[in-house]
């Protein structure tokens, strides 16, 4: 696998859907991670991310607007401790109430599906980062339907321990922009994590697509003392 730039995959696809990147910092000292939406329809760019006490929650920026809110009102990003869990979806709610139990990620995500809006059936995708005692690692998931086909559900899993500085992975809903959509395939693609908090959010947020972009959320978590840095950016301001 060839190590990539995050911008140039982000500029070079005009709809990767919504993206979970986790990394550590090129320092070596902060734990990175960052989720954004995007959205071709008015219902689903009607959205902010707003602070949700140690996490976040999407809410829509027009009320008399918000049509179906089952798919697009959730809480991508939610604390649990050490660990810091970051989705596309509310299986945000049941990875940590299955961890909160004692379950393994995986074993907690074996009670969710892909999203029930054929055709597309988008991917869940989901993150966690465990953060103890000076030591890092962290793990992605994505449940898909077998090829477009709603009959089977594909589980993937993938755990990275001891991540290299400077380094990250990045895993999206979609390849790119079509109808039906087609789901993410393969491997988080391997990128590089570059820049302070500012800097990577900006590199973030001016390389997603314009037309499309709706939210972004990025966190520095210091790897020593577990005190992070948040930055939102909401097209809808």
């Amino acid at each position: 696998m060839q190590k990539e730039k995050i911008e140039k995959l982000l500029a070079n696809n005009s709809y990767p859907g919504r993206g979970i990147v986790i990394g550590k910092s090129l320092d070596g000292k902060y734990a990175v991670t960052a989720y954004f939406i995007m959205g071709r329809s008015v219902n689903s760019r009607n959205r902010v991310f707003v602070e949700d006490g140690e996490g976040i929650r999407t809410q829509a920026f027009d009320p008399s607007k918000l049509e179906d809110p089952s798919l697009i009102i959730y809480a991508p990003v939610r604390v649990l401790g050490n660990k810091t869990i970051v989705t596309n979806g509310d299986q945000t709610d049941t990875i940590y109430d299955g961890m909160d139990k004692q379950q393994t990620f995986e074993q907690s995500l074996r009670c969710r599906e892909f999203e029930p809006d054929g055709p597309n059936y988008t991917p869940r995708i989901s993150g966690v980062m465990h953060i103890e005692n000076g030591t890092y690692n962290y793990a992605m998931s994505i449940l898909k339907s077998n090829n477009g086909n709603p009959a089977a559900c594909n589980r993937y899993t993938f755990a990275y321990e001891n991540p290299i500085a400077g380094e990250g992975h990045f895993i999206h809903t979609y390849m790119n922009d079509g109808n039906p959509l087609p789901s993410f395939e393969g491997e988080p693609e391997w990128i590089d994590i570059e820049g302070e908090i500012d800097d990577f959010t900006n590199k973030l947020w001016t390389n997603l697509n314009e037309d499309n972009k709706v939210s972004l959320f990025v966190r520095y978590i210091d790897i020593a003392t577990g005190k992070y840095e948040t930055r939102i950016v909401n097209k809808n301001a």
